[in-house]
This record gives C-alpha cells, structure tokens and sequence, in this order.
C-alpha cells in the first residue's frame, strides 16, 4: 500500500485558486466519504487552509491514485481540470512522508515555523476519523508526523524569534523591560498594524491599553476592542507620561512627537525608560528622539532588519529539523514497509504448514507399522524441511521490508503461491500501531 498525496499550496496556487479548491471545514463528510468511494482509494484525508489544500489518500495503483485525486479535486469544485492541473503537486512514498513531516512542522509555510499548520492538520485528521476514512497507515502516519513536529519545536529554536515587524516590536519591548505584566501600551493611530501589535501585546501579558486617533469614534472602537481606554487626540501629551510602551502609526506627513515633548514626558515620569515603536511611513517621531535619556526608539527600518536577522535564525534553524525529519521518515518507512511485508510473510508461512500438517496427517493414517517415536520424528522433519524452504523468501521479505522496493516481490509472491492476506492484515498488524 502507497502513500499519495496531491496537492497545491501558496507556492504553486494565486489565492483566487486557492480558494476555488477549499473545502468547508464544517462540511468535511461528503467529500471524504467520496474520495473513499473511489476505485482503489482505502485511506483519505483532506488538509485544507488558506495557504493549501492537500489530499492524502492509501492506494495500491499510485499513477491511478493520482490521476483520480485530480479528477476529483475539478469535478468536486466544479473547475476545469486543464485549470487546476499545472498548481497541482504530487508526491507518493518516501517523497509523501518527507513533505507531509514537512508541512506538519511548518518547514514549508509561507512563514517558516509558524505553529498554526499543526492545529489545521490535527483537525483534518479529526475529521477524517470521525467520518472513518483513515485507517491504519494515515492513523499511523499523521501521528508520526505530528511527534516530528513537536520532535522540531523541542530540539530547535524554529519558532522562538519574531519574523512579523508587529511581533518583533513586542520581541523588542520584552528586551528591554522582560516582564510586561505591569506595562502599559499606547497606540496612536488605529490603522491595521497598531492593531496588529496591539494583539500581540496583549497576549504577551501588558497591563493595559490606551488607544489615540485623530477620529476619536475610531479610538473608542479599538479601545472597547482591547477592553482599553480611549484618549481624544489633543489630550496626548496630557496621557503619554502613563504609557510605557507607544506604538505609532498615523497618516501624518510631518513628526507628531519630538525630542522636547519626550524630554518633557519622561520628566513627568521620573525618568522611567519608554520604548517608542514608528511603524509610521513617513515617520511620526524624530530620529532625535532616541537621544533623550532612557528612552528606546526603533522604526520601521529597525524592526525589518530585526525581522531579517531572525528569519536567518530561523533558516539555520530550519537545517536542524530537515535532519530530524530525514531520521524519522527512516523509522516511518521501515514501518510502513514491515505493514506490507508481515501479513505476506504470514500468509506464506500458514499456507505452508497447512499443506505440511494436511500431508503428515495422510501419511501417517496410511503408515501401520509406524514406530512409536516416529510421528514425532515425521513431525519434526517436516517442519524442518517447511523451515529451510521458506527461509529464503522470508530473509528476502525481510530486507526489503528495510527500505528496498517491496511490492515486486509481494505482488510475485501472492501470485505464484495464491495467499490471500487482504482480509486479515489489520488483525495481524494490529501490535504495529503500539
């Protein structure tokens, strides 16, 4: 049995294709229950989110598995194939696992080491088992990916720094004060960025929040947002001593702080140090500003260049968890291969004795004068002979099952002695899932 996955993702897909492929996340059912109505499909789960949309299915017939993966995806989405089919990707093997560990620990999201993919995986994964259309290998598979995801975030620091200028400003507030439990924010200007970092702040644990805007509805409105206090535009300096950490982003064409309103606030505030944040182009606060004494001034220039630095972190990073993956694919294939190598073996060898004891039975009804040891004897030696003649196949199976391609010799092996091994692999291979 072959993993196949297909797929598109921001990599190969403009988000108006994107979105045509999506699927309703509370709708899950009547596709997934399709996909297993297809010839040849054991196994399917569906990742959608609004980065990608991936299928994973089981199947005996790889290039037949994909094309009717394809085939689906139009036909559901109701696009024509010839549309779909250059943003679509397919990987099946040791090519699937590798991508789908990939994915699971964010190496291929638009925005390395962001913790969002694991969750949208883990509730496909939900569905799919709610709806009874994973089994043994996509059980078996997705948990693994998922242990290789939290294997990355324990032994690398992937996720540790900011990679959006709105995180790193919190990253940056959290250098200089370390706690933020007693901090107090203002935003001034509540366009999407202050709101953005204002989010970030408040996870991050700051006391409170004071929002400023030249339309002063719109403050009040973002302030009730972040259970914040609202503050008319003319009365900033009056407010600015109560904050500790100012974020700004107006539409200003001229500076709307300098160095001697700062100089007067932290006066006011007895010298206790502010961290100002200008996301503002153009600029809201003078470069002047850092001069003053215990006050941190960083803008947008700063923070991208914090951004780049810790993406290069993270790219290092990155290096670390591709060489995890590559040891867990190694244990997952070996898995994998053992599920399809165990019940052949099995099959075989029962195939075998049952023609062995069916034969000693025969002989020894027939045998009259047989000495009293010599049915254990018989015993004996035909099992001995059954041994010696299915160890070559088995050590074969074996080392195949190692990594090497498989289904050649199962497929022969199935054929020449006629095994039937469908019905009872799961029973057989049930100790496999532990």
């Amino acid at each position: 049995m072959n993993i196949v996955v297909v797929g598109l993702s921001h990599k190969t897909a403009s988000v108006d294709i994107r979105e045509k492929v999506a699927f309703a996340p509370t709708q899950m059912e009547k596709p997934l229950k399709a996909l297993l109505a297809l010839e040849d499909i054991a196994e399917a789960v569906i990742v959608s989110t609004c980065n990608r949309v991936e299928i994973y299915i089981t199947t005996r017939d790889i290039a037949g598995g994909m094309a009717r993966i394809k085939r689906f995806l139009a036909d559901f989405h109701q696009i024509p194939a010839e549309t779909l089919e250059p943003h679509l990707y397919t990987h099946h093997g040791e090519a699937a696992i590798r991508h789908v560990f990939r994915v699971a620990s964010s190496l291929d999201s638009m925005v390395v080491g962001e913790p969002q993919i694991l969750g949208q995986i883990k509730t496909a994964y939900g569905y799919a088992a709610e709806y009874k259309t994973s089994g043994i290998i996509l059980n078996r598979f997705l948990h693994k990916a998922f242990s290789v995801a939290k294997r990355v975030r324990t032994e690398t620091k992937i996720a540790s720094s900011a990679v959006s200028v709105s995180f790193a400003a919190v990253e940056l507030a959290r250098k200089i004060f370390g706690d933020l439990s007693d901090k107090t924010v203002m935003l001034i200007g509540a366009g999407e960025m202050c709101e953005l970092a204002a989010k970030h702040f408040i996870t991050n644990g700051v006391r409170g929040v004071m929002v400023t805007n030249r339309t002063y509805e719109r403050a009040v409105k973002l302030a009730e947002e972040f259970e914040g206090k609202p503050v008319p535009f003319e009365d900033l300096f009056d407010q600015l001593h109560k904050a500790d950490i100012v974020l700004t982003s107006t539409g200003a064409t001229h500076f709307i702080i300098k160095p001697k309103d700062v100089e007067e606030v932290i006066r006011r505030r007895k010298m206790k140090p502010m961290f100002f944040i200008d996301i503002a182009v153009p600029r809201d606060i003078d470069p002047k500003v850092n001069d003053v004494e215990n006050v941190y001034l960083y803008d947008m220039d700063d923070l991208q260049g914090v951004v780049a630095s810790n993406l290069q972190q993270r790219a290092e990073e990155a290096k670390k968890a591709e060489a995890i993956i590559d040891e867990e694919i190694g244990q997952f294939h070996k898995w994998l291969s053992n599920l399809e190598v165990t019940p052949t073996i099995v099959a075989l060898r029962s195939k075998f004795e049952e023609t062995r004891k069916a034969e000693l039975e025969k002989t020894l009804a027939a045998w009259k004068d047989l000495p009293p040891d010599g049915a254990k004897r018989l015993e004996a030696l035909t099992a001995a002979i059954v041994n010696k003649l299915l160890h070559p196949p088995t050590a074969t199976l074996k080392r195949a099952g190692q990594g090497g391609r498989t289904d050649l010799y199962i497929d022969a092996i199935r054929t020449l002695f006629e095994l039937q091994t469908g019905g009872s692999e799961a029973e057989e291979l049930g100790e496999l899932e532990e």
